[in-house]
């Protein structure tokens, strides 16, 4: 037996189908929809009008919209690993079988204890927080900030995993047309018929906008359109998809829905597109703006266009006797709307003094009773509409009349949807005659060429007549900022700009009051347009009242910053594949197998796992460390570099880029020589070191860290892109295409010599800080002669597919040489012992390479490098800074990582004054007994002085200030 529920119209719903009935819960009550409905239109067609509690009075609250700008309608949506709070009504189709809560309310959302805070309001306004609950000052941390915490956000999160799968896409088109109302499937058909690759998103399933409630023919139109495009190649058509962002260089993100909330199709759910456009065009149409007036917030009160998507779109009635309330001609089209549906329409109240265009004149015609002049003073009821009080418009609120009725329909006029056209940097300019904002010609995002790579048209771009109908002439929108238009404190306390974080007009005020003349500062102090609606509904209105609060016209008060996205996205659907192991995947070297059968110990470093120390037998990590040491500095040992960042820089500038990037001179390197760098961000602060390569008279390796690879590639590309994105110079990160291997220690030369390369080895043919290329036991290959060690060190690079091959060869060939190989913490332990820097322990982002008497690696002749500048600020060069020296232990023990060095002066808090800190500390093998470095202040000029490092014992640990190269300072066994 077919069930109907109470408010389904008998007719009409261009989009159900009143043949499919679809079954699901909310609150746990089992209800009907249609296919085609969404849930706002299910739960509405079940006479649900409250679906949800505001967040800070918990009033309640139905659907306002009908779109993504809804900021009323959120539920909590699915269960289990599918649970997903704050989905809005509006905009999700209803799937057989699901399950959704109201939020934000307890016990139930009838009678909800929260809504105390209503009762309240008169004592939390905005801002209260800065004032209130201050003192006592005990009572912030065990009274109010738990209370503050567990009041915060809207709904629950989800506890278990997601089991849907999400997946993500790239696309590239010479034209993006984003919206598929009239006005942008036009535009893509013009672009597509000049050639090249057009693609159309269109966020709804269905296309044309809101074009076919208001055109008669509307339908035909559109289906011609969609026929046209359909048959031109490189034309591609997509629904249910949302774009939410527009960045640089025509790059734009949107969301697919796929198979959104219906588990049972065996799809993924949505999908990520990422597309790179040559032009996007945005007809993203415009939102209709609430008018403010006293309890506008009332279930049942929802604007003048979501009124008729429900009758039109879905065949539902949102109340059975409504009365309209406008200021401008667009209004009327929902009177007609309802009254061709069987409902009743009460009246409509125009603020305007006059209406005589032809919709008022249709709507009189009809017998329906219309109020020029005037305004809604209040609307009557709590949990529904019951009734409104009229009043005059040019007045203070005096009611002259009361209208019975349960659903108001309320339309204050258009605001351009400009948020993708801003996202990339295009301006606004304020269009006093339609009182609304809307793209600045002259002032377009631009592109690296200079030309524009965004554009609006339609609605977005202001033409409000196509998002009506374009043959009937109407009359001008009159700006009703706040309904009536003296309205006093009284009635302004209860007339909402921000539904969802229970902004009132008054608030606003009151930040004017207090000092908040900038928008973005009202934003904040009242959290205006901060909800998950991002201010859709309620900015425009808001910086209205803010402008009439500071006296001062609308432009001159501005707009906040559009960011995106536009609409929100999931964290499964940014992330994609990249969840549980793969969610960082673990990157292993060629060498990893072997390593892990040698028992290695493994320490994580970046994105990677290096071995730490081969423990044998019953040694534990500290005696495995000594022993490799011993071996590498009596014999040979082999260390795993692979990971060791490799970006290769070419093109006809790379050597001008070079010498930006680090401190020394690249572009006077020769090719086949090395030369050590070191790299500062632009604030002068060292943030990597590594040996640059010339390989050709065009091309640099360079090495960097290995977790600095990723992050120095992306400085790199960012200097390219942003700022000299004219120059020729190509980057290439092929750190996982090489397998390197350090072999150091006296018998290097001859283990290498062993394996019959073509490569001279000798020290004259590839002196220290030269490379060469041949092959090495038949394997190609780039030797670098460089040393981390201090040893006689050779760095040999090959393909990574033969790096095993490379590494099993070379411990063969070297077995009676004792070859061992050795992990991170030897390594770390022999550069300390030469004095070494390590980025990351003797650097923390405050450090500059004259901390560390890296002065030889600053060029003196280059006018410029990246951080040059900000090292010549007085803090940067200011006798103060601490520098990097040696620390001896007087007693014999190794001094703690991270130790402060105190002085006898005692600071405001009693605590003793730091004048340097321990940055590396080992036991030292070679030379049995503590070695480590340190940054003092005056540290240089203070050597063989004695520093005290107090304990968290209370003991007291004593170090001498030493020169931090504790091995072998001449270098002759490097160069050996």
């Amino acid at each position: 037996m077919t069930h109907v529920p109470p408010f389904r119209l008998p007719r009409g719903g261009r989009l159900i189908d009143r043949s499919d009935q679809l079954g699901f819960r909310f609150d746990g009550r089992h209800l009907r929809g249609l296919r085609g409905d969404t849930l706002a239109s299910a739960l509405l067609a079940n006479g649900q009008m409250m679906m949800g509690r505001s967040f800070k009075y918990h009033r309640p609250r139905g659907p306002v919209a009908s779109g993504a700008e809804e900021p009323n309608a959120l539920l909590g949506l699915g269960q289990g690993g599918r649970f997903e709070p704050n989905q809005r009504a509006t905009t999700t189709a209803l799937v057989p079988g699901m399950v959704t809560r109201s939020q934000n309310c307890w016990p139930s959302l009838d009678a909800d204890i929260g809504a105390v805070n209503d009762w309240l309001s008169p004592l939390l306004p905005a801002g209260f927080y800065y004032k209130t609950f201050i003192h006592p000052r005990p009572f912030w941390k065990h009274v109010f900030e738990p209370v503050i915490r567990r009041s915060a956000g809207l709904g629950k999160a989800p506890t278990d995993p997601d089991p849907d799968l999400y997946e993500q896409a790239y696309g590239f088109a010479d034209v993006v047309v984003v919206g598929g109302g009239i006005a942008g499937l036009q535009a893509a058909r013009d672009a597509a018929a000049g050639g090249g690759t057009v693609t159309v998103l269109e966020q709804s399933p269905h296309w044309g906008g809101r074009t076919p409630t208001d055109h008669a023919g509307g339908q035909d139109a559109i289906d011609a359109l969609l026929t046209d495009l359909r048959a031109m190649p490189g034309v591609t058509l997509r629904r249910n998809c949302m774009a939410t962002g527009l960045y640089d260089h025509g790059y734009l993100i949107a969301r697919e829905a796929l198979a959104d909330h219906d588990p049972n199709q065996g799809i993924p759910r949505q999908r990520l597109w990422r597309i790179r456009a040559g032009r996007v065009i945005t007809a993203t149409g415009a939102l209709e703006r609430p008018l403010s007036f006293a309890c506008n917030d009332v279930p049942g009160v929802m604007l003048a266009s979501a009124m008729r998507d429900f009758i039109d779109l879905h065949g539902v009635a949102p109340g059975q006797r409504i009365v309209v309330v406008t200021n401008n001609d667009d209004a009327y089209r929902t009177a007609l709307i309802a009254a061709d549906a069987g409902l009743d329409v009460a009246a409509i109240v125009d603020a305007r003094p006059q209406a005589t265009g032809d919709l008022p004149q249709a709507v009189r015609d009809r017998g329906i009773e219309v109020l020029t002049g005037s305004a809604i003073a209040k609307v009557k009821g709590r949990r529904h509409v019951e009734a409104v009080a009229i009043c005059d418009q040019d007045g203070e609120g005096k009611i002259t009349r009361t209208v019975e009725c349960d659903a108001v329909a309320m339309s204050g006029g258009w605001s351009p949807v400009v948020h993708l056209y801003s996202h990339c940097g295009g301006k606004l300019t304020w269009d006093e005659a339609q009182a609304l904002f809307r793209p600045d010609p002259d002032r377009p995002p631009l592109g690296p060429d200079g030309q524009g790579i965004a554009q609006a048209v339609g609605a977005a771009n202001g033409d409000l007549c196509c998002a009506g109908d374009l043959e009937r002439p109407e009359g001008a929108t009159m700006p009703v900022w706040v309904m009536p238009a003296r309205a006093p404190h009284k009635l302004r306390a209860k007339m909402w700009l921000d539904y969802q974080n229970d902004v009132k007009v008054t608030d606003v005020e009151l930040a004017a009051r207090e000092g908040y003349a900038s928008v973005e500062h009202t934003k904040r102090y009242t959290t205006l347009g901060m909800a998950t609606d991002q201010g859709k509904l309620s900015n425009i209105n808001g910086l209205a009242v803010l402008s009439g609060a500071l006296d001062q016209p609308i432009p001159a008060t501005g707009t906040t910053t559009f960011r995106p996205p536009y609409t929100p996205l999931t964290l499964a659907t940014i992330a994609a594949d990249a969840r549980g192991e793969a969610f960082q995947p673990l990157r292993k070297t060629p060498m990893h197998g072997w390593h892990e059968a040698k028992g290695a110990s493994w320490e994580p470093v970046g994105h990677w796992r290096r071995p730490y120390a081969y423990p044998q037998g019953a040694e534990d990590r500290e005696a495995a460390v000594a022993r490799e040491i011993l071996a590498v500095r009596k014999g040979v040992g082999t260390l795993d570099a692979s990971t060791l960042g490799k970006i290769v820089v070419k093109g006809p500038d790379a050597g001008r880029f070079m010498d930006m990037m680090y401190t020394n001179m690249m572009s006077t390197l020769k090719v086949g020589r090395c030369r050590y760098g070191l790299m500062c961000n632009e604030n002068g602060f060292l943030m990597d070191d590594g040996v640059v390569a010339r390989l050709s008279d065009d091309t640099w390796l360079c090495h960097t860290t290995t977790g600095g690879a990723d992050r120095i590639h992306a400085h790199m590309e960012d200097w390219l892109q942003c700022e000299w994105w004219d120059w020729k110079v190509f980057t290439a990160n092929l750190t996982e295409q090489y397998a390197q291997i350090a072999v150091a220690g006296p018998q290097a030369r001859t283990l290498l010599e062993r394996l019959n390369g073509s490569i001279d080895l000798s020290a004259d043919a590839l002196p220290f800080m030269a490379w060469a290329e041949g092959d090495l036991a038949g394997i190609p290959a780039r030797i670098f002669r460089i040393s981390f060690s201090g040893e006689l060190s050779f760095e040999i690079a090959v393909p990574a597919a033969r790096g095993l091959e490379l590494w099993e060869k070379l411990h063969d060939a070297g077995a009676d040489l004792g070859i061992t190989p050795y992990g991170t913490e030897a390594m770390h332990v022999m550069r300390a012992e030469k004095g070494f820097i390590m980025i990351g322990d003797e650097t923390d982002g405050t450090i500059i390479p004259q901390d560390l008497g890296l002065d030889w690696a600053i060029s003196k002749k280059k006018a410029d490098y990246i951080g040059k500048r900000a090292q010549r600020r007085l803090h940067m060069v200011d006798g103060t800074r601490w520098k990097l020296v040696g620390l001896e232990s007087l007693d014999g023990q190794v001094l703690p990582d991270g130790a402060y060095a105190a002085t006898d002066q005692v600071n405001a808090n009693g605590q003793r004054v730091t004048e340097g800190r321990v940055t590396s500390s080992y036991r030292s093998p070679t030379l049995d007994r503590p070695v480590a470095m340190g940054l003092v202040r005056h540290g240089p000029a203070r050597m063989g002085q004695v520093l005290e490092f107090p304990m968290p014992s209370g003991a007291v640990m004593k170090a001498r200030i030493v020169d931090p190269v504790f091995y072998d300072k001449e270098g002759s066994r490097l160069n050996g």
